[in-house]
């Protein structure tokens, strides 16, 4: 039975608590505090556009950006991401049509595209959902899977999960079944069958769930909904897009849309915000939502909770906790894909450990361990342990095993201090490294080094050496032909290179001569990390801001990478509006020629980033 909608109303003095475990957490239209009258605007030119054929963004819908904006969204946000987050440009931000087909369980691509970046734990990536219409049960709603945030697969060396996205099943892409409708008028099986959620794609999908072996987890579809609901999700949640199994005769006149954003982090929790109170998790009772009852959740569940609790406060680690960590070191190595959540319990409960010694040791052999699956829960273990990782940490990124510096600089730019020991280790790699994949993460780990200096005022005068080194790794790194198109086969089937270790993202041009089907997982990477920067002003930049500037308006220009171009003009835009913005640069109409340039815009970014919404169209 589909939930009663009052049960998916919007909580916020719970958010954080359901967002750290759910992963998901929803809003009515009454919570955004805007007209109804803007969902059905923006519903009724959208039908209009698909009818037409024309290509449906905010520049022929500027309603969008009212939700975008609007005052509930941005308060949830600002309390999941942080104030002043950031929209990843010219990505998924356009409309889906729920309809015959459906996608197998998957996490996002974290990188625009298919692209294979850091997959953070922390509340540094999340989902927006916007639905202008009503939906209902049978209207394809978005299907998710409560509490998996946290765990996934192997992708190092595991070609099924090489092009970004994370897969529960990817036999079912293999097997053609995404290519069968499962609905609609050319379905193969009974329309009863499809109504009652019997057919082979409705058992596969719960098998997969069933499969993997993980406590907590089902199949959960986020319906009925009021028009104008918004959906925000952790970015590391298993989803799908859910096929109709209403009457297909109605679809065109009674379409499902829905509008997909990518948030991302800017700023970190204020760090001089009390610890909250600890939460006694099993007893919450019964989540109102899914139905689970949180007694039923095992404490490797509820360490990795607790941290990210505590976290999204105050950028800090709960309390510690006494106890052996000697049963931890075999239970961080336990094998196989179903013991996922017992290894991400013990890297959690090794980092709340009052034996920070023995607990450190653990985790840095696991950093070195041959075996992903170790190696990614002493990461994450790591993460959480904080600052006192670092000198472990500067030490692993020297190793010769590329995945362990990767695994290294993964940490570092979500735990380290930013000092001048820290940002030499980093740009070393930056600028040296033969892995492709490696360069890539030390450029985001920047902006991430960045942004806690800031908030904690540890190594904030570092911050131009940070701009400087990733306004260089711009003038070394170099686009390349997208790999669907250089490999000539699907996205999700293409291979690492003696060129390039990671997938770097499908070429995609937008249909306009400016733009060419090109990537660089690494100029990305230092173009996200500089939107980062950027964010907060001119002051922190210094001495940098001259040559970043000229950098990133080089790259608005010249780019033929659209998505290099958004990242950049966000950045700009975010120097030219913040209230420290220096006169002197002429910023804001340096910025208004530049965008005058443009052939296409992702107004959503850029309005996010302060752009004046009247430069719409």
């Amino acid at each position: 039975m589909p939930p009663d909608p009052e049960t998916l109303a919007f909580a916020p003095e719970r958010l954080i608590q359901d967002f750290v475990s759910r992963g998901l957490v929803v809003l009515g239209p009454d919570d955004l505090g805007i007209p109804a009258a803007v969902h059905d605007t923006i519903y009724e030119k959208e039908k209009a556009a698909v009818g037409a054929k024309r290509r449906v963004t905010a520049t022929t819908i500027p309603e969008i950006l009212e939700v975008v904006n609007a005052p509930g969204v941005v308060a949830a946000c600002d309390r999941l991401v942080g104030p002043n987050w950031a929209i990843v440009p010219f990505t998924h931000n356009t409309p889906f049509a729920s309809g015959a087909y459906d996608q197998h369980w998957h996490k996002d691509d974290n990188g625009p595209y298919n692209m294979r970046k850091h997959r953070h734990h922390h509340a540094v990536q999340v989902e927006m959902l916007y639905y202008p219409q009503a939906v209902a049960h049978d209207m394809g709603p978005t299907a998710v899977v409560p509490y998996s945030q946290y765990w996934t697969f192997n992708h190092e060396e595991n070609h099924d999960n090489f092009a970004g996205a994370d897969h529960l099943d990817f036999g079912y892409q293999l097997d053609g079944m995404q290519r069968v409708p499962a609905s609609g008028p050319d379905c193969p099986y009974p329309q009863a069958d499809v109504v009652m959620r019997r057919t082979p794609h409705d058992l596969r999908m719960r098998e997969a769930i069933d499969d993997t072996g993980w406590p907590l987890v089902a199949p959960f579809e986020v319906a009925p909904l009021t028009a104008g609901s918004v959906v925000l999700y952790s970015h590391n949640l298993f989803h799908r897009a859910n096929h109709r199994r209403d009457d297909w005769h109605t679809w065109k006149s009674r379409p499902r849309f829905m509008w997909r954003f990518w948030l991302y982090r800017t700023t970190d929790p204020d760090s001089d915000s009390r610890d909250p109170e600890e939460l006694d998790w099993g007893g919450l009772g019964v989540d109102p939502v899914t139905g689970l009852d949180y007694a039923a959740a095992p404490d490797d569940a509820t360490a990795v909770w607790r941290h990210h609790y505590h976290w999204m406060h105050n950028g800090r680690r709960p309390a510690a906790v006494a106890g052996d960590v000697t049963p931890l070191k075999a239970q961080l190595k336990a094998s196989g894909e179903h013991n996922e959540p017992q290894r991400l319990g013990a890297a959690y409960k090794l980092a709340a450990s009052a034996d920070r010694e023995a607990a450190l040791a653990v985790l840095g052999n696991g950093l070195r361990d041959e075996r992903e699956t170790v190696r990614r829960a002493a990461l994450y273990g790591l993460v959480a342990t904080g600052a006192d990782a670092t000198p472990l940490l500067l030490d692993a990124v020297e190793s010769p095993v590329r995945w362990v510096r990767r695994a290294a600089l993964c940490a570092i730019g979500d735990a380290a201090p930013l000092t001048p020991a820290v940002l030499a280790a980093v740009e070393g790699r930056l600028s040296t490294d033969d892995s492709v994949y490696v360069r890539s993460v030390a450029a985001g780990a920047l902006g991430c080094l960045g942004r806690r200096a800031v908030a904690t005022n540890v190594g904030k005068t570092l911050l131009p050496t940070c701009l400087d080194a990733l306004v260089a790794c711009l003038g070394r790194e170099r686009n390349r032909l997208g790999m669907n198109i250089a490999q000539d086969r699907s996205i999700k089937l293409v291979r690492p290179t003696d060129e390039c270790d990671v997938c770097e993202g499908i070429g995609i041009d937008y249909g306009v001569d400016r733009f060419e089907p090109v990537r660089s997982v690494v100029r990305e990477n230092a173009l996200w990390s500089a939107v980062i920067l950027c964010s907060h002003g001119v002051d922190v930049l210094g001495s940098s801001l001259g040559a970043a500037v000229e950098a990133l308006a080089h790259v608005v220009r010249t780019d033929r990478n659209v998505f290099s171009v958004g990242l950049a003009a966000d950045a700009l835009g975010r120097l030219a509006n913040a209230r420290d913005a220096d006169s002197a640069l002429d910023l804001a109409s340096r910025l208004d020629e530049l965008l005058g340039e443009l052939p296409i815009h992702s107004w959503e970014a850029f309005v996010r980033g302060g752009v004046d919404p009247a430069a719409v169209g």
